[in-house]
């Protein structure tokens, strides 16, 4: 059999994109499938900066229009500043997608088809698109996912929103100058819906999140998923954990959900429960691909049960974290196209949530380090941002570090909530990547005023808790210092 390519990559997603921009600029010989129906690309950072833009820009202007002044009892009235807001998001996602925009990827030598398709294994595996069979050594599924619908009696019934349409929402209601429904009902707790609950209080929004586990967050320590939750509620947040959601109804043109013991009416719902993979359609069964509802089956090396077919993004299930992905697309291609040597490893790949303050996370929770290591050698270093003069002088002084280390100094991981975040944990992952020690940045100077001293308080506070608890270094270091007083000059 001619093969046509190195590998076909079944996109639908920025995943997709990525990889095939990766494996062009290995000189691979490329086609990337794009279906007719796509579900878009949603930059969830974009739909949260949507708020916090809209609110600042209302502060600057001393335009902040209180909703007890104009609303009425089901509508909040449009911020002055959100037509503004949405615009330039609207223009950053268009600069963001120029990146890997189609004709982009064509001019880098993609050979680019537009067109449903499906896998077929007789007489040879090839991936048909209308008369044209594509042959390749090796495929990659990047076709992304889209908002799985939990079974609640009556949801099917009423009208509802996903995260993949909210954007959509919000930006025809602005577009028609038509006032934002006044109380919002989010079901699921997973980072984008957190993000959208912040953005639509600081639209002036009532909104309600509705969480079926006990904890807002299921990945995250406890006590950093309380602070998350303390400040959502402060923002206006109502939040309800271990909270399961029965039944939903429409009863005299409102909705209403049963949460518990609790009936809530409300204007709208948006269901942010998880994702299910765009797979359905490619005859995976034929190739011997198996997935559930809400992933892809790969391995490490991230092939599928069918070793000449691979995957990555949010199809093979996981939060849609933007750098997950791209990371395994890495790693899915260069196995696709070479020896299929190379693992994934999420160690080192820090996490973000964008809200007001950042949350940001890597590696293992304190909870997950003591189950995997030996309790006593665990050393938790906590600083919070009251301490630093920059979140002083800035007035954002909500936060925490929360370093997980072994005695010996190796960074198990972190989390961060708290201004700049994000790129605390970019150093902290740079130094997990690299195996840096904790007691290696105890020279580390960083500017003054800086969120980075942060880092510099935990190194400290390292070697304070590892002196403390050596007591034989102690009665030493005291006899040292006594014997020294003792001597002539």
């Amino acid at each position: 059999m001619t093969i046509d390519y190195d590998v076909v990559i079944i996109g639908g997603s920025l995943a997709g994109r990525y990889a095939a921009l990766v494996a062009t600029q290995l000189r691979a010989k490329v086609a990337l499938v794009e279906p007719k129906v796509n579900y878009g690309f949603v930059y969830h950072q974009t739909i949260s900066e949507i708020g916090n833009l809209a609110q600042h820009l209302n502060n600057q202007v001393g335009l902040n229009i209180h909703s007890s002044q104009v609303e009425t009892p089901q509508q909040t009235p449009i911020s002055v500043a959100l037509p503004e807001a949405i615009l330039y998001a609207k223009n950053a996602i268009a600069n963001l997608e120029a990146q890997h925009s189609l004709p982009h990827l064509a001019a880098m030598g993609v050979d680019v088809i537009c067109e449903n398709g499906q896998f077929q294994s007789s007489p040879h595996l090839v991936f048909a698109v209308s008369q044209r069979l594509l042959r390749a050594r090796t495929y990659l599924l990047a076709s992304g996912s889209r908002p799985a619908i939990p079974e609640i009696e009556g949801l099917s019934t009423t009208d509802y929103l996903t995260l993949g349409n909210i954007w959509q929402f919000l930006d025809e209601r602005c577009k028609s100058k038509t006032l934002l429904p006044k109380e919002w009902i989010i079901l699921g707790g997973v980072p984008q819906s957190i993000e959208v609950a912040q953005t639509l209080v600081r639209l002036g929004c009532h909104v309600t999140l509705v969480v079926k586990r006990p904890q807002i967050l299921p990945d995250i320590d406890p006590e950093i998923a309380q602070l998350l939750q303390a400040q959502l509620e402060i923002d206006g947040v109502r939040v309800l954990t271990d909270t399961p959601v029965t039944q939903v109804m429409r009863i005299d043109n409102k909705k209403w959900i049963q949460a518990g013991d609790k009936a809530i009416e409300t204007d709208e719902i948006i269901v942010a429960t998880g994702q299910q993979p765009n797979v359905e359609s490619l005859n995976l069964a034929a190739v011997d691909v198996k997935w559930y509802k809400r992933h892809l089956v790969v391995n490490n090396k991230l092939q599928t049960t069918n070793p000449r077919i691979y995957a990555c993004g949010d199809v093979i299930g996981g939060y849609d974290f933007a750098n997950v992905a791209n990371y395994e697309a890495r790693i899915a291609i260069k196995n696709a196209l070479f020896f299929s040597k190379l693992q994934v490893n999420y160690r080192c790949i820090p996490l973000g949530i964008f809200l007001q303050p950042m949350l940001a996370k890597i590696g293992l929770t304190e909870t997950q380090a003591r189950r995997q290591y030996n309790p006593n050698e665990i050393l938790v270093l906590r600083q919070y941002f009251k301490s630093l003069a920059s979140a002083q002088i800035r007035g954002e002084t909500t936060g925490i570090c929360k370093l997980i280390v072994l005695r010996n100094g190796e960074i198990l991981g972190a989390e961060i909530f708290g201004s700049t975040a994000g790129e605390l944990i970019n150093f902290i992952a740079l130094a997990m990547s690299q195996n840096t020690k904790i007691q290696h940045l105890e020279n580390l100077s960083p500017l003054y005023p800086s969120f980075t001293e942060i880092i510099e308080q935990c190194t400290r506070d390292w070697l304070q808790q590892k002196s403390n608890s050596n007591i034989a270094w102690q009665e030493f270091i005291e006899s040292f210092f006594a014997v020294r007083r003792d001597w002539n000059l």
